[in-house]
């Protein structure tokens, strides 16, 4: 039976999980109804916040959402938790199940999380988080919290796709100098020292405070000072102070129109990676076709050099779409 997509996302918003569900795996999936999912979502987007939640492995990420998921309901707000995890090398599907750590909230119609695998995708998210965040804001989520992989200094896209990024730290995950290398710093709106209740958590804190002061950010000559919050997320402490932070921050963006200019460089760098892999799949067709082969053979028998064997190629794109 054809899906109707119409009707899939009227019944998202009317808070069904099911129709949310496949509306996810149609993107996850790559549906050849992907366009169609796309243009029924989009009217319906632009109101949710987006919060990343991301750091090094062993800092207690799913932990520290699953506390933060709890504070935001008891504000009332409709959640969406996107947990992005390394994927199984034999099934391809997510390999951790984040979901078993926040079965606490399994029944609570106001929340809606998933695991997305990142199917071998680099920078700590999956290829289709987008569009995942665009289902989950269509179907009338007010708060969507990304939880990525444990991720290094290359892997940090989350700081594309979310309003606000939290990066965790924990003691005794290296030291001071060894965190401030770490690109993944650079993308914290608001620092979380989980596990504060060990030793050298204030080592920790004092570190970020030495970094921060010499990391201002200046944006139109208004600056925002990452604040850090100190949290224990097994006892949910400090919960209440990582909501306000993220409140403060939210409100901050809006002042500024920082929101507004983080918003459109997201959808800047969704239109991009659509169009490159739009461009790789007919460049694949190309291969297919016999056309760049012979264009490769060309630059090895040196009759053409490799700029204008892409000249040719990309001629040969441009009379394809003609």
């Amino acid at each position: 039976m054809r899906l109707d997509v119409g009707e899939l996302v009227d019944r998202a918003q009317d808070g069904q999980p099911r129709a949310v569900a496949k509306l996810i795996s149609l993107v996850e999936d790559a549906s050849p109804r992907l366009r169609e999912v796309a243009a029924a979502l989009t009217p319906h987007t632009g109101h949710a916040r987006v919060i990343g939640v991301t750091g090094p492995p062993g800092v207690g990420k799913s932990t520290s959402t699953s506390m933060l998921l709890s504070a935001l309901r008891a504000e009332g707000n409709r959640v969406g938790v996107l947990a992005i995890d390394p994927s199984s090398p034999f099934s391809g599907g997510a390999l951790l199940g984040d979901r078993i750590r926040m079965t606490e909230h399994a029944t609570d119609p106001g929340v809606f999380i998933r695991s997305m695998a990142t199917r071998g995708h680099l920078g700590g998210l999956s290829w289709a988080t987008p569009q995942a965040v665009r289902v989950l804001d269509a179907a009338g989520f007010d708060v969507i919290l990304i939880e990525t992989v444990g991720v290094g200094q290359s892997e940090v896209d989350v700081v594309k796709l979310a309003d606000t990024t939290v990066v965790l730290l924990a003691p005794g995950l290296g030291d001071g100098i060894q965190a401030a290398k770490a690109g993944v710093l650079e993308i914290a709106d608001v620092f979380v020292v989980n596990k504060a209740d060990r030793d050298g958590a204030e080592t920790v804190v004092r570190d970020l405070k030495q970094m921060i002061a010499y990391a201002r950010r200046e944006i139109r000559g208004q600056s925002w000072r990452q604040p850090i919050v100190r949290t224990v997320a097994a006892r949910g402490e400090g919960v209440q102070d990582v909501v306000k932070a993220l409140a403060e921050h939210h409100d901050w963006l809006t002042a500024h129109g920082e929101l507004e200019r983080r918003r459109a460089k997201r959808a800047a760098d969704e239109v991009a990676a659509i169009a490159l892999r739009e461009l790789q799949a007919r460049l694949a067709d190309l291969h297919d076709g016999g056309h760049l082969p012979a264009v490769a053979r060309k630059v090895v028998d040196r009759e053409l050099d490799p700029y204008t064997a892409a000249d040719e190629l990309l001629a040969a794109l441009h009379a394809g779409r003609s």
